[in-house]
């Protein structure tokens, strides 16, 4: 399975929240600047599928905002609960523009997040 390379937005207009939530290729991208940097991750959380990008990053995490449970964005794993880790997708820079790569083939049913 490979992956491929998707332009998001300059580095220079990245939201002030601190987060973007987008669709790439179907997949549900959330991207989140930290004190480390940027990290891009499933905007799905593994508890119960909500969309993560309602929540807020604090201290290197997001918070779901279903239920709490808190993930670490750089390395996406649980934090607060007992839930399974985040997909990570690989995000780079490059001319000043994040780019974030994700898998060829569509998310399946259990990676992609419930919408209302």
């Amino acid at each position: 399975m490979g992956e491929t390379w998707h332009p998001l937005v300059a580095e220079a207009d990245f939201p002030e929240d601190g987060k973007l939530a987008t669709r790439i290729a179907g997949w549900s991208v959330l991207v989140a600047r930290t004190e480390d940097g940027f990290s891009a991750v499933n905007d799905r959380c593994t508890h119960q599928a909500a969309l993560l990008s309602g929540g807020k990053v604090r201290r290197g995490a997001i918070m779901c905002p279903l239920h709490g449970a808190r993930f670490e964005v750089a390395t996406g794993r649980c934090i607060g609960g007992t839930y399974a880790d985040l997909r990570r997708f690989d995000l780079r820079i490059v001319g000043g523009m994040i780019e974030v790569a994700v898998p060829d083939v569509p998310p399946g049913p259990h990676e992609r997040p419930v919408e209302s």
